[in-house]
Parts: C-alpha cells; sequence; structure tokens
C-alpha cells in the first residue's frame, strides 16, 4: 500500500462513527455494520422502543384497577396485558439493556480494543433479539390473542390455554439465543482483548460487571431455553413432562424456570450495579471505596444467585431442608449486594459532590434497590413467605428491585454516558425536572404494592374487594405522574441527540476510565494506537476536603 492511500485509509478511520462512510451507505450502513459502537445504537433505539409499549401496557393495566370492578376492558385482555407486559419488560427490556446497549458501546473502549471478539456475531444477536421481540407483539394481534400465563408461563396455563403460547414461547427461545451470544463475546473480549498492561484489577467495574452478567448469560440462559421448548414439544406431542394429566410433574416446570429466572434477576441488576459503581467516584471527585471488593462482589453475586431458585417455591411443599437451606442461601445472597451499598455510601462520604442528573440517578438507585433488597430479605423468613407469596407484596418487591434497580440505573447511564455517544449536551434542568418527577411517581406508585400485600390483597387479580380501592387510586395516580416524568426525560435527551449543545471536550464529567480519553463521539475504530494502561482508573487520588485537611 502506497503512504498515499494508507494516509487516506487512516483519516477515513479517525472520522467519527456516526459519519463513516464504508462499504454500506444510508439505513444499510447501520443495519449491516459490525461496528460495536452502531449495534449499541441498534439496541438502544430497538430497546427503549419496547421500553414504551411496556410503560404503555403498565398504564393501561393501572387504569383497568382504578375501581373494584374493571374499568377498560375485560378479564381476557386484562391477562394478555400483564403477561406481554412482564414478559417485554424482563426478557426484551430489562435482562439486555444495559449490557446490549452500554456494554455493546464502551466495554471495547473501557478496555482498550477496537471492537469486541466476534463483530458479526455481534450483529447476528441484535437480528435474533428483533426477530424474538417482534414475534411478541406479533402474537398480540394474531388470531387466539397474545399468551395470558403470565411471564412465569406456569403450568398447567401453559399446556391448556388457547392463546398464541407456542408463538410466544419460540420468540421468548429466540431472545435467549441472542442473549448466549452477547455474553460468550463479552467473555472472549474481556479475556482476550484488553489492552497491554490492563491487569484484572485495572479493568473498570463496569467491565467487571458485565463479566459476572455474561457468566451468568452463558451458564443459565440454556436450562429457560430447553424448559421452554418442552412445554413446546408437551403442547404439540402430549409427551407428559410437565402436565399432571399425563403423568407430569408440574413442580419440574418451577424448578427448571426459576434455576434461570432468579439468576435472571442478577443479569438485570448487576449491570446496573456496574454503572452506579462508575457514576457515584466521577460525581464525589473520589477514588471508589474497596475496588477489589466491589469486583469480587459481583461474581459473588453471580455464583450465590444461582443457588437460591427455590426460594420461589416454598409455597409449593418442600422438605423442611429444603426450606431451611434455600432460606439461609437468600439471606446470603444479600451480603454482597450490601457490600456494594457500603461502598457507594463510603465513596460518597466527605466527597466533593456535584450534584448532576447521572449522580442523581445513581443515588435514586441506590435508596430503591435498598428498599427492594429489604423486602426480598423478608420475604427469605419462611412464615412471611407463606403469608406474602402471590400478594401483592411481590409485586411490589420485583419493581422496587428492576424498575428501581435497573430502570433507574439505566436513566443514571443515559445520562452519563449519551453525551460522550452522540457529542451533543441535554439540558441539565429540564433533566433535573424530569428525575423528581419520576422519583416521586416511582413511589407513589409501587409503594402502595407492598402495603397491599401486607393487608392480604392476591396479584394477578382482575377485581377486587373494596376495601383496597384506596391504595389502587393512589397506585394508578402514581402510574401518572411517572409516565409525566418518563415523557419529560426522554423528550429533553432526544431533543439533545438531535440538536443539542456540541460537546467539544473529552472528557466532560472528569472520568478516569478508557473511554474518556477518547474523541466524542469516538471514532470508528476507538484508538489511533492500541493504549498501553500504566496505571488503572481506581489509583487513589486526593479530593477538594482531603487537599483542604492536608492544607490546614
Amino acid at each position: 500500500m502506497s503512504g498515499e492511500t494508507l494516509a487516506l485509509s487512516q483519516n477515513e478511520h479517525n472520522v467519527n462513527y456516526l459519519d463513516y462512510q464504508g462499504k454500506h451507505k444510508g439505513i444499510w450502513g447501520w443495519l449491516l455494520s459490525t461496528d460495536h459502537k452502531r449495534i449499541g445504537i441498534l439496541y438502544m433505539i430497538t430497546v427503549l422502543s419496547f421500553f414504551a409499549v411496556g410503560v404503555t401496557l403498565g398504564f393501561l393495566i393501572r387504569l383497568e384497577l382504578l375501581t373494584p370492578q374493571g374499568t377498560i376492558v375485560g378479564p381476557q385482555a386484562y391477562n394478555e396485558f400483564f403477561t406481554v407486559h412482564g414478559i417485554i419488560m424482563i426478557f426484551i427490556v430489562v435482562i439486555p439493556v444495559i449490557p446490549s446497549v452500554f456494554g455493546n458501546f464502551f466495554l471495547p473502549i473501557m478496555l482498550g480494543a477496537k471492537d469486541v471478539a466476534f463483530p458479526r456475531l455481534n450483529l447476528l444477536s441484535w437480528y435474533l433479539y428483533i426477530i424474538g421481540g417482534a414475534m411478541i407483539l406479533l402474537s398480540l394481534v394474531l388470531p387466539g390473542g397474545a399468551a395470558d400465563t403470565g411471564w412465569t408461563f406456569y403450568i398447567p396455563y401453559s399446556v391448556r390455554t388457547g392463546t398464541n403460547m407456542i408463538f410466544t414461547l419460540a420468540a421468548v427461545f429466540i431472545i435467549g439465543f441472542s442473549s448466549i451470544l452477547t455474553g460468550l463475546n463479552f467473555l472472549t473480549t474481556i479475556h482476550r482483548m484488553r489492552a497491554p498492561g490492563m491487569g484484572w484489577f485495572k479493568m473498570p467495574l463496569f467491565a467487571w460487571s458485565l463479566y459476572a452478567t455474561s457468566w451468568i448469560q452463558v451458564i443459565v440462559t440454556p436450562i429457560v431455553g430447553i424448559t421452554l421448548l418442552m412445554v413446546i414439544v408437551e403442547r404439540v406431542f402430549h409427551v407428559g413432562i410437565f402436565d399432571p394429566t399425563l403423568g407430569g410433574d408440574p413442580l419440574l416446570f418451577q424448578h427448571m424456570f426459576w434455576m434461570y429466572s432468579h439468576p435472571a434477576v442478577y443479569i438485570i441488576i448487576v449491570p446496573a450495579m456496574g454503572v452506579i459503581s462508575e457514576v457515584v467516584p466521577v460525581f464525589s471527585q473520589r477514588t471508589i471505596f474497596g475496588y477489589k471488593f466491589i469486583a469480587y462482589s459481583s461474581l459473588g453475586i453471580a455464583i450465590f444467585g444461582s443457588l437460591v431458585w427455590a426460594h420461589h417455591m416454598f409455597a409449593t411443599g418442600m422438605s423442611n431442608t429444603a426450606e431451611f437451606v434455600f432460606s439461609l442461601l437468600t439471606f446470603l445472597v444479600a451480603i454482597p449486594s450490601a457490600i456494594k451499598v457500603f461502598n457507594w455510601t463510603a465513596t460518597l462520604y466527605k466527597g466533593s459532590i456535584k450534584l448532576e442528573p447521572p449522580l442523581l440517578y445513581a443515588l435514586a438507585f441506590i435508596f430503591l434497590f435498598s428498599i427492594g433488597g429489604l423486602t426480598g430479605i423478608i420475604q427469605g423468613a419462611l412464615n412471611v413467605d407463606l403469608y406474602l407469596t402471590d400478594t401483592y407484596f411481590i409485586v411490589g418487591h420485583i419493581h422496587y428491585v428492576v424498575f428501581g434497580g435497573t430502570g433507574f440505573g439505566l436513566f443514571a447511564a443515559l445520562h452519563y454516558w449519551l453525551p460522550k455517544m452522540f457529542g451533543r449536551m441535554y439540558n441539565k434542568k429540564v433533566a433535573k425536572v424530569a428525575f423528581w418527577i419520576t422519583f416521586v411517581g416511582f413511589n407513589i406508585l409501587y409503594f402502595p404494592f407492598l402495603i397491599l400485600g401486607w393487608l392480604g390483597m392476591p396479584r394477578r387479580s382482575y377485581h377486587y374487594l373494596p376495601q383496597y380501592q384506596v391504595y389502587h387510586v393512589i397506585a394508578t395516580v402514581g402510574s401518572w405522574i411517572l409516565v409525566t416524568g418518563l415523557l419529560i426525560m426522554f423528550i429533553n435527551l432526544l431533543v439533545s441527540i438531535i440538536k443539542g449543545k456540541k460537546v467539544t471536550e473529552e472528557n466532560i464529567w472528569g472520568g478516569e476510565t478508557l473511554e474518556w480519553k477518547v474523541a466524542t463521539p469516538p471514532t470508528v475504530e476507538n484508538f489511533e494506537e492500541i493504549p498501553q494502561v500504566v496505571e488503572g482508573p481506581y489509583e487513589y487520588k486526593q479530593n477538594e476536603y482531603e487537599l483542604e485537611e492536608e492544607v490546614k
């Protein structure tokens, strides 16, 4: 290659990824791209679109429950609403969102790599995700209607219902395959593509969280895939695996389903914890407290979280020994999460706090996730769990963990990294207003669920007794406030992407990880030369308070 041609090639790769014109032009340059950053953007567009559908269904559920005898739809439509809402939010939104969007976009840059290990496999995982998600939405309009069993697909409902069950199960199976491919890609990238000098304990904590999550994805996702395939076989061939009328065992389904679905909670929450571990030290202007403890606790959550599945089944009848063991493990799994909360709080202590929007969402995450975690510990106590099982307390708990945790972790990530991704800044005042509306609306919506459950209100009920109405009215009003906050937040972010103030500096927040050392937006291949890492991002640095004390 001549010197002139080489120079042209280098200049071509030094343009930012948004403007790059390669082999394919226009929309095909995105749909056929193997650039990890563009794939991350594709995931962001599609996941947030599905999130809008899921929020809309949740909003309609709350409208339906405004009065004791129903408001807008019949019982069958209500069952379909809460089933599809659960499927979309769990399998299509909160499980893939942070790894697929921000993991794809920033993991290679954080590691000092030019792309993930398997770029084409990365693109394939997005197409599988799109196919599975489209099938879920299509089930809503096909003859027979959407699945109505709840997102857990419990037997015998899922082998008896006349709705589009096979179509839905196949869709979730395909989405699971996408999750496995992403996990394999990230594991290989972390093991094989770290920059020279970047040892394990110089990796960013967000990368550690993706590492732990990827192991869970690769190991436990095949379990739910096989389980859902067996339900399809059961429906088609009537072989009697789970159906008790054919000699099957419905509890076997529950064991196999929760062997995946409880670790899936940690697929959901651990990446969000990684986001918080990046945001808190940057905006407290301190080095993270207990770096190795946070890194190891991510692995601890992955290990212990895979051993506690049967605490979802205390009410089904188990031996005293099994109940004791799973109850004990449920208490133990809280320890790694508590370590993280303690370390984040210790990092904030005496920090020079910059109360920017990303930190507001991070602080909300810590508060809301703590409520979710404590309500989970309550359910770990056997006698209390028998009372609370299948009440609204469970619904409140899971929303505090999943939405209060992963949802607010996602919002923190959007406000932290979006200016870096697109080179434009959002309106910070509007972002703070949106935060407070969202935070207040969230608690008005979901805290009454905990009270309803304690009072004995069963979940998944189309009708309810009049004495519960006041709490449902409060929750429904909370949903209106929450949706208002979400609309303000996403409109503000969208406007910023289109015509926000241009970001000219590489490091707008003062971050220490490698993504803040590259251009804004990043160039096509991230780095002109692979960096040599001398110091990790978590070397101790003094904040303003400590410097003042030293001067005194």
